[in-house]
């Protein structure tokens, strides 16, 4: 699973690749829950579509706002070992494609600037 940490000093959002033995170094950092259910979750959660080698991702079942102060800001796919992204700006559609090499365990992930990150399972 996308293990997400956010800085609560810079607002930095980053994303741990390999983990160490330890905890996170950083004390200002915190990790986001992947959430799935909840009243916000039609606007949220990654829905998925597998057709051949391309996965087709949106942002909730009902069309994200993409707003300058409450937007999608990213998507990860997780498709078996592999790893795709696609950042967003204000304005643009929170909906991506991928062409990926596996679609065994493919998850995916979406961030919201307000809402924090949504996991498509």
């Amino acid at each position: 699973m996308a293990k997400i940490l956010k800085c609560d000093e810079c607002d930095s959002i980053i994303q741990v690749l390999a983990e160490g033995d330890g905890d996170t170094c950083d004390t200002h950092m915190f990790e986001f829950p992947a959430q799935t259910e909840g009243e916000k979750s039609p606007k949220h959660k990654p829905v998925v579509e597998i057709d051949g080698d391309k996965v087709s991702v949106k942002v909730g079942e009902a069309a994200h706002p993409m707003d300058d102060d409450h937007y999608i800001q990213f998507l990860i796919v997780e498709a078996g070992a592999e790893l795709y992204v696609k950042c967003f700006k204000p304005g643009d559609v929170a909906e991506a494609t991928f062409t990926v090499n596996s679609t065994d365990d493919v998850k995916a992930f979406a961030f919201c600037n307000l809402h924090g990150l949504w996991s498509s399972e």
